[in-house]
């Protein structure tokens, strides 16, 4: 290597750090603030982007269409590409999640559990914000906003970093979140979006422990596994979604028909699509004649077990036991006929992530075992896994799906991204 190019490499690695210490510094300072900030200001802040969003989104679409130009000429698949485009029904979904967040509680300074002890003090909580909450993502660029106002509406400052694929889209939201926060009267700094696609800024982030309090990823399993071993910061962990629907032998098979199709092939590039169906077997041969020639219509390549491929033919492959464990994002579904729930739940807790899993029954006590025994972040009854959703589940946006039993778990929302301290009032009390 040349002195030259030497110089430029340290020169450009020399600039990068002190661009992020300066973004630490930066969301550190904003923080302080929005701790203490008015609610109203902070609503006013999301309805501002919104406003601008609203207005700027031809220049998003344009700025995100760079963004797939460049997606497809980099060999993107299409699951890829899906998270990755901006439609104006996309657009509108962002903008009706900002006015949500906006519309909800804020739980900052909320007090709870307060009671007196027998020394006469009164014990109890207060809701805090985090501080500086560090998120790295792929792809999609909604991320940018859900993010961001979450963060805002919690009282953290938040430094994002998403993928190189997203950069234009992003840095067109960013451009929108920066008018609303300035016509709030709010730090500029509250948020911040990485602008450089350097996969050493995101090494360097995950050693910035004296600025951002947590680190929370949204990706692939290599990203996720590589922040989980190099962060010197905590991490709640958004990991793959491997989600399964079991259709019981007590179940109304119309219902389970629909929610089975739906869960799988509303959106096939998304963490709470169905990967895998399971079938009790007195009911197994109905129900899959009936769907399988629905999935196989909408282009959905199905892949079975033994019992499942001698029903079904030639419309279903054999299943390998990889396929059990993997997270498709495609039109691609593993169906296993299983002899009874106990066997669909030994499944779902062996092979599945954690993340959303359903039965489909009409059978109430057999519900009611199903949602104690999986052990996932969202256990449904008659539901589609696609309502596995911040947004389905009243939180107005979420930053992610945590497969994590700490610090939060499920979509997290406003209350995944705060913490309590304890709180006590005396009159003067001394301890003996």
């Amino acid at each position: 290597m040349s002195v030259a190019l030497q110089n430029k490499i340290e020169s450009t690695n020399t600039n990068l750090k002190q661009y992020m210490s300066q973004l630490g510094r930066e969301a550190r300072l904003a923080a302080d603030e929005l701790a203490i900030a008015d609610p109203a200001k902070k609503n006013a802040a999301l309805l501002n982007i919104a406003g601008v969003i609203d207005a700027q989104r031809a220049l998003i679409v344009k700025e995100n269409l760079k963004d797939m130009r460049n997606g497809e000429s980099d060999g993107l698949d299409e699951a890829m590409l899906d998270r990755l485009l901006l439609t104006d029904d996309r657009i509108d979904a962002m903008l009706e999640g900002l006015q949500q967040v906006a519309a909800l509680a804020d739980p900052i300074g909320e007090v709870s559990e307060m009671a007196y002890r027998p020394s006469g003090i009164q014990v109890g909580k207060m809701c805090v914000p985090l501080g500086v909450i560090g998120i790295i993502y792929e792809s999609r660029p909604n991320v940018t906003i859900d993010a961001a106002a979450l963060c805002l509406k919690s009282g953290n400052a938040s430094i994002l970093r998403g993928g190189k694929e997203a950069i234009h889209s992003n840095q067109a939201i960013y451009r929108c979140i920066e008018q609303g926060l300035k016509q709030a009267g709010l730090p500029l700094h509250s948020v911040q979006v990485i602008n450089t696609v350097d996969r050493e800024a995101v090494g360097l982030m995950l050693k910035m422990s004296e600025s951002i309090d947590v680190i929370i990823p949204r990706g692939g399993k290599s990203l996720i596994r590589r922040i989980a071993a190099e962060s010197s910061i905590p991490v709640i962990k958004h990991l793959d979604g491997i989600c399964h629907v079991y259709i019981d032998d007590k179940a109304d098979k119309t219902m389970a028909v629909d929610i089975a199709f739906n869960s799988k092939t509303r959106r096939f590039g998304v963490c709470n699509a169905m990967e895998t169906l399971l079938v009790a077997s007195p009911i197994a041969e109905s129900v899959l004649a009936e769907l399988v020639p629905k999935l196989v219509k909408r282009g959905v390549e199905l892949r079975g077990c033994p019992r499942t491929c001698r029903l079904q033919g030639d419309a279903i492959n054999p299943a390998s036991e990889e396929d059990w464990e993997t997270e498709y994002l495609a039109p691609i579904l593993s169906i296993r006929i299983v002899d009874d729930m106990n066997q669909a739940i030994e499944h779902i807790n062996h092979h599945g992530s954690h993340h959303t899993d359903s039965i489909v029954t009409e059978d109430f006590s057999r519900a009611r075992q199903f949602l104690r025994r999986v052990d996932s972040s969202s256990v449904m009854v008659n539901a589609s896994t696609a309502f596995a959703d911040g947004f389905e589940y009243g939180l107005g946006a979420e930053i992610g799906i945590s497969t994590d039993k700490l610090h939060a778990r499920g979509p997290v929302g406003l209350k995944g991204l705060t913490s309590q301290k304890y709180i006590v009032f005396g009159d003067g009390h001394t301890r003996s």
